[in-house]
């Protein structure tokens, strides 16, 4: 009798991976189920989830309270057209979410992800500018404001809109003539972020119509953290120059910086908020903008249909999903995961002190619940995904059943909140045992067994 497949080789015979080179990969790990910070695969080998499962899951795996709510709203309604109706759960999720926002954010607007919620936010930004035009004026008579203003080496997201304000590099090289241009300034980490912001405001005067950021950490970057009161300079002169400020809070939304959101280390806040991925702590695909009074009255016009946001996804404002998202933010709320979040933000200012004897850690940054530092940054491929270290640092860990995913040769740790100090302690021992390795081997690619290739990208 014909032995079944493995489910590694169902999956290879007609699945297509995200950021995976298919001819190089090596077979993808059958997870089976997950518990907390852990999961589990189908020979019972237990991994732990450091990053939790890019960046999303905010509670752990399986947690019960989430799955029973999922379950208690999908014996009520599993879906209804979003355009001309309502239900408790988005109303709902909308109101916990604006309770916790900075108070000049009014207006919730539903998609499914990040990059959707990106998407949302660049149009609301460019209309609001065109429908200002569309009162007693023709488009053509002033120059419009169509200009956006982000930071080099930022990612928003793969759909166009966001490819175009984040970093141009091999991934989005094949459709960079279809992107469109914009204006990237340094990310704030002193004050020549904001003189080259000036530049551009003097070069095309009101001509910018929004100004995108990762506030405080850029994620896919390298994790990497700028300042919060130069940044707070960069909000304040935008929006005194009639620029709309849009925070890119997926990554960094729902506590991962220690706050519920980045830009609360700020006194100015963004006219409009990206929110996704913790925001249904990853049990399903949720994606949110937020906005202002200001930006919502720009579209409402009793006499010109043509002010409208015409942008909509089927799924928008999904009942199951967002009764999920609002028990995330209950959950998120109480006191023992905001304890637990300022424990892990404390093991890691520990282990970063501690890792800051080892030579090849260079470049150590931590906040909140993110701990991020480079390895062997010697290499003159320290910033490329291509990096054949980083197929290496996986294998390394992966054997060690962590799960840290490498971006190029920078390694960081974020994880579920419920992740225990045992589980946090053997992902600090994986680090040391990789920090001690000699650091003069050549090529690391060379140093394992595993499959992984020097072809293999890691975000």
């Amino acid at each position: 009798m014909k032995q079944p497949l493995s489910l590694a080789a169902r999956d290879a015979a007609v699945i297509w991976h995200p950021f995976t080179q298919m001819e190089t990969a090596p077979m993808p790990i059958p997870i089976s189920h997950g518990k907390g910070a852990l999961l589990y695969d189908e020979d019972g080998n237990c991994y732990i989830d450091a990053i939790a499962s890019w960046w999303m899951n905010l509670h752990g795996h399986a947690q019960p309270y989430l799955a029973q709510r999922l379950h208690e709203q999908a014996q009520r309604l599993e879906h209804v057209i979003f355009a001309n109706f309502t239900h408790e759960p988005a109303v709902a999720l909308a109101e916990h979410i604006l309770a916790i926002l900075p108070k000049n954010q009014t207006k919730v607007f539903y998609s499914d992800n990040g990059s959707t919620a990106v998407e949302v936010a660049l149009k609301m930004a460019i209309q609001f500018w065109h429908n200002q035009q569309l009162d007693g004026q023709s488009i053509e008579t002033t120059p419009p404001r169509r200009k956006i203003v982000a930071f080099h080496g930022g990612y928003h997201g793969d759909t166009f809109g966001a490819m175009s304000v984040g970093a141009r590099s091999a991934f989005s090289r094949p459709f960079d003539a279809y992107l469109f241009d914009v204006l990237f300034i340094d990310p704030p980490k002193d004050a020549a972020s904001l003189a080259q912001f000036k530049a551009y405001t003097e070069q095309f005067p009101a001509q910018i119509a929004a100004f995108i950021f990762e506030p405080l950490i850029q994620g896919a970057a390298g994790m990497q953290i700028h300042s919060a009161t130069h940044l707070d300079e960069l909000i304040q002169y935008a929006q005194n120059q009639q620029i709309i400020c849009i925070a890119d809070e997926v990554m960094t939304g729902f506590g991962r910086t220690g706050k519920n959101f980045a830009t609360d280390y700020c006194g100015a806040k963004p006219d409009i908020y990206c929110l996704s991925k913790g925001l249904a702590a990853g049990m399903l695909p949720l994606g949110m903008t937020t906005c202002s009074e200001k930006i919502f009255d720009a579209f409402k016009s009793a006499t010109n249909p043509q002010k409208t946001f015409f942008h909509g996804h089927s799924h928008a404002g999904n009942p199951l999903v967002c009764a999920v998202g609002m028990a995330s933010i209950e959950l998120l709320l109480q006191a023992d995961t905001q304890a637990n979040i300022a424990r892990i933000s404390q093991s890691h200012a520990d282990f970063a002190k501690k890792i800051a004897a080892y030579p090849a850690a260079k470049n150590i940054r931590h906040l909140g619940v993110i701990l991020a530092f480079d390895w062997l940054p010697e290499s003159s491929e320290k910033q490329s995904y291509f990096n054949q270290r980083s197929g290496f640092i996986w294998n390394f860990f992966i054997e060690k059943r962590l799960i840290l995913r490498p971006l190029g040769n920078t390694i960081y740790i974020l994880p579920p909140y419920c992740i225990s100090n045992e589980q946090l302690q053997a992902v600090y021992d994986g680090i040391i045992a990789l920090l001690q390795l000699p650091t003069n081997t050549e090529n690391f690619a060379d140093t394992t067994n595993s499959t992984v290739t020097n072809n293999d990208i890691f975000i």
